[in-house]
């Protein structure tokens, strides 16, 4: 009788996990693990700070909004997502709400009109974090599909 490699079962497992929620997700999982920074750098005018952020907010072909920004070094006030060019400042068209004590999150059931999700496409959204030293933004990263 052959003994099982409990790791090779465990990659086997991960990879059906992975693939499962991949074909749930309209493939976009990808999209979630490549975190992308939120910086001082891009906000208008730009901000110096060592305040960061990690996000994972992607837009879905159905024009469904989610997911979520991870803060450091900051005390953050309110996060938004606005409509506007980078190095352009625009409207808020989604208020994150905060759900953890660094963490601000899509709210369910967002979604973009299809002009705005046009506009995404052609990168013209950003995501940024509003803090009482910088009540316009500290920091800032353009949305990209």
């Amino acid at each position: 009788m052959r003994s099982r490699n409990p790791l090779s079962l465990s990659a086997k497992m991960a990879r059906a996990v992975l693939a499962s929620t991949l074909i749930a997700s309209g493939g976009s999982a990808l999209a979630m693990d490549a975190a992308k920074m939120l910086t001082g750098s891009e906000e208008v005018p730009a901000v110096s700070t060592a305040a960061t952020a990690r996000s994972a907010i992607v837009v879905d072909s159905d024009f469904t909004v989610r997911g979520s920004i991870e803060t450091s070094g900051i005390d953050a006030t309110a996060a938004h997502i606005h409509h506007g060019a980078k190095g352009v400042s625009g409207p808020p068209v989604v208020t994150l709400v905060r759900t953890g004590p660094t963490t601000w999150s899509v709210p369910e059931g967002s979604k973009f009109t299809q002009s705005q999700y046009e506009d995404y496409k052609s990168g013209n959204f950003y995501v940024n974090v509003h803090s009482l030293a910088h009540p316009a933004g500290e920091i800032r990263m353009q949305l990209a599909p």
